[in-house]
């Protein structure tokens, strides 16, 4: 027993003989190596996003709302809630006379222009704004473009010192890179997420014009009318729908989607889109191999409209865009995207593959009619248009839907279709009546209701207006309306 014991303390002796020396050398070498400087520790510490916030945040509002629940949409109907908040941000299973909702938006002007989503403001009564300094504002609406979902709304009031943020170029951020989202999910005023920009131009089939970026910072109902930042500050999307049941999947509306509007949202009140009148297709490999095609990009014209622009430009049916004044086409949402943002009345050139060969057409482009039943015709204190011209000569008005001119073989899809017409009224004594469609005022084409609707409110009373109206299925006659 002792010898065993014996053994075993030479052992442990001959072990710590050995190990003295590499503890030793151990020892030395840490010595050896100096000590971070409070420089170096501070470029080793992990970065903070601190600074950014501070600069951005005051710009960044709360939007609450007090909307008509009749006028509007109820849960299921609104495809931004129903589709991806679930009936969010105020919006309940069962229709108020008025119901209350809230959101987010950012100041992008000193004279008090927020920028939010349309959904948030959509169909409001009134509007209180509060900042993050603990200032609140009423406001109203500039403008409103549903397809989007784009609105922009003024402070009321006596504003002065309001801190701005700018819009940024979207089409510099790259997938991966880092993005803040700002905004007032659930009602918690001021709260930041982070995260990166996970995809872009997402069509998410909220609207036709669909070309959204993909984030999986956290957003939340509440958040909707937000701005998402870049890391220079500069706001690149407007926080707009997350996916229900969804982690991590959010989407925001394109800065340079938003600047191309914004001029029109605080002028006119709404955006007037340009209209090619065609239906149409990406085009595949398949599809191009098929077609005996040299490229594999485009948008295949699988239908032209009558009396559309593109119809009146010879476009046919199985035509492949690929370019539109220059800029190549790689699917029909593009291309979708691209007219929309042109002008009314402008005309643009089409790269086209017909029958296998390349050729250039030139179109006038038409102003897009309200395919969705969605048309804004508010604009600040002004009254609607429908509103406006019944009042003054008893006549209501909507725009023409393409539906209709395929139905009765109207000649036209531009002009302004009759709706209803008063008893008594200067209109009905013009003989106007619902059905028809007025074509041209004074021998000048008449493009929708809304330019008739301010051609009859900038008359002068006791002048008469020619108009030439179309009736289907008859034909074209004229019409005298005096106004009142």
């Amino acid at each position: 027993m002792n010898k065993r014991l014996n053994a075993s303390r030479r052992a442990l002796t001959g072990a710590l003989i050995v190990a003295l020396p590499v503890l030793a050398n151990a020892q030395t070498a840490a010595s050896s190596v100096p000590a971070a400087s409070p420089a170096t520790r501070e470029v080793q510490a992990l970065p903070s996003l601190a600074p950014l916030v501070e600069s951005v945040k005051g710009a960044v509002v709360n939007v609450d709302v007090q909307a008509k629940a009749s006028g509007g949409y109820g849960q299921g109907e609104n495809p931004f809630f129903d589709r991806f908040f679930g009936g969010g941000e105020g919006r309940g299973q069962r229709r108020e006379p008025i119901r209350q909702g809230s959101g987010s938006g950012f100041i992008v002007d000193g004279r008090g222009l927020v920028l939010t989503n349309n959904h948030v403001v959509e169909d409001a009564v009134s509007i209180r704004v509060r900042l993050d300094d603990g200032r609140s504002f009423d406001a109203e609406i500039v403008g409103r473009d549903p397809l989007t979902d784009v609105a922009l709304i003024r402070l009321k009031g006596k504003v002065d010192n309001l801190p701005t943020v700018k819009l940024g170029d979207s089409d510099a951020v790259r997938v991966g890179d880092w993005v803040v989202a700002i905004g007032n999910p659930f009602g918690l005023a001021s709260s930041v997420s982070s995260g990166i920009l996970s995809a872009r131009a997402r069509d998410i089939h909220a609207g036709p014009y669909d070309d959204f970026l993909q984030t999986d910072a956290a957003i939340n109902p509440g958040n909707s009318g937000g701005p998402l930042f870049n890391l220079k500050g500069e706001v690149v999307g407007i926080n707009t729908a997350i996916v229900g049941g969804g982690t991590g999947i959010g989407f925001a509306v394109p800065s340079n989607l938003v600047k191309a509007l914004m001029s029109q949202l605080e002028k006119d009140g709404s955006v007037t889109r340009a209209w090619l009148g065609i239906g149409i297709q990406d085009l595949t490999q398949d599809l191009a191999k098929a077609m005996q095609l040299p490229v594999n990009e485009g948008a295949i014209v699988s239908q032209v409209n009558d009396n559309s622009p593109a119809g009146k430009a010879g476009m046919r049916a199985d035509d492949v865009i690929v370019a539109i004044d220059g800029q190549k086409v790689e699917s029909g949402g593009q291309l979708t995207r691209r007219v929309a943002l042109k002008k009314p009345g402008s005309t643009s050139t089409l790269d086209v593959f017909r029958d296998g060969k390349r050729q250039a057409l030139k179109v006038q482009l038409g102003t897009r009619p309200d395919l969705e039943g969605r048309s804004v015709r508010q604009r600040r204190g002004d009254e609607e248009t429908e509103q406006s011209s019944k009042a003054r000569v008893g006549v209501s008005l909507s725009n023409v839907d393409p539906r209709i001119v395929e139905r009765t073989g109207l000649r036209s899809s531009q002009g302004a279709l009759v709706t209803d017409v008063l008893p008594g009224s200067p209109a009905e004594k013009a003989q106007l009546e619902a059905g028809m469609v007025v074509v041209e005022v004074d021998r000048k084409p008449v493009q929708n209701a809304e330019e008739l609707a301010k051609i009859i409110r900038k008359a002068p009373a006791g002048s008469t207006l020619l108009l030439r109206v179309e009736v289907p299925g008859s034909g074209r006659y004229l019409r005298a309306l005096h106004i009142p």
